[in-house]
């Protein structure tokens, strides 16, 4: 049965994003009745045979196959989110002082702060018309804090849980799973929101894919006839 214009523009439109309901009402079709007419024509076999074909000739085209899809699904679910993004609880400044003393990170930092403290204690001075003594941080602790070092289990300070914070990885050098699992990313005015395809709904076409869901289920009656039900006081039973 040959297709008319209306038809094969939806099937056209219905290409474009896979939207039956989009696509009837860009096709032209009344959008109060586009999601029944988006039905009605996935349900015409000439219409879906059409789409069929267009669907066949661009997978060619595209040299797409079926198991290339169903890879790309089972990569994104399984692939792992802590690759892209985590918390990580890492050790405080006292963690690994000498004698878990106040750790700096070298001396020029040290230093900094030492002056610090004078400019401090020079203004506070000014101000109150009195010489006050800079408060000059010990750096008993030494040199060498390195932050993402794990927590010292008896750091008595942090007590071993250290300093949380999240972390997100340079999405340049992603793993090629993690590469399909990222999704993008915004700034915002908290900070910066990390996107992620959603890894149960690429589990759930893995499984449809594989025929795992049986959504349609079917009753038949003895020697697979039509299944009859007969009310017995309120009781159900097949026959």
């Amino acid at each position: 049965m040959a297709l008319t214009a209306k038809q094969k523009l939806f099937i056209k439109e219905y290409l474009v994003d896979l939207n039956a309901t989009q696509a009837a009402i860009r096709a032209g079709y009344s959008a109060k009745t586009a999601n029944e007419q988006g039905a009605r024509l996935l349900a015409n076999v000439s219409v879906q045979a059409a789409i069929q074909v267009a669907m066949d000739k661009r997978a060619a085209k595209l040299e797409i196959t079926a198991d290339m899809v169903l890879e790309r699904w089972w990569a994104i679910a399984t692939a792992d989110p802590n690759d892209i993004i985590h918390l990580r609880r890492t050790c405080c400044r006292y963690c690994f002082g000498e004698d878990h003393s106040y750790q700096w990170t070298d001396e020029a930092e040290y230093e900094r702060a030492v002056q610090a403290a004078i400019r401090d204690a020079r203004l506070q001075s000014e101000e109150q018309g009195k010489e006050i003594q800079p408060n000059i941080p010990s750096d008993e602790g030494g040199y060498g804090f390195d932050s993402p070092e794990r927590p010292h289990p008896k750091c008595p300070n942090c007590r071993g849980e250290g300093v949380a914070g999240v972390h997100i990885e340079d999405t340049r050098h992603l793993s090629d799973k993690a590469k399909l699992l990222y999704a993008g990313l915004k700034t915002t005015a908290t900070g910066i929101e990390i996107k992620l395809h959603d890894q149960g709904k690429a589990l759930e076409n893995v499984a449809r894919h594989l025929g795992m869901f049986n959504d349609k289920v079917e009753l038949t009656g003895k020697d697979g006839g039509a299944l009859q039900v007969v009310f017995d006081g309120g009781m159900t039973k097949g026959e």
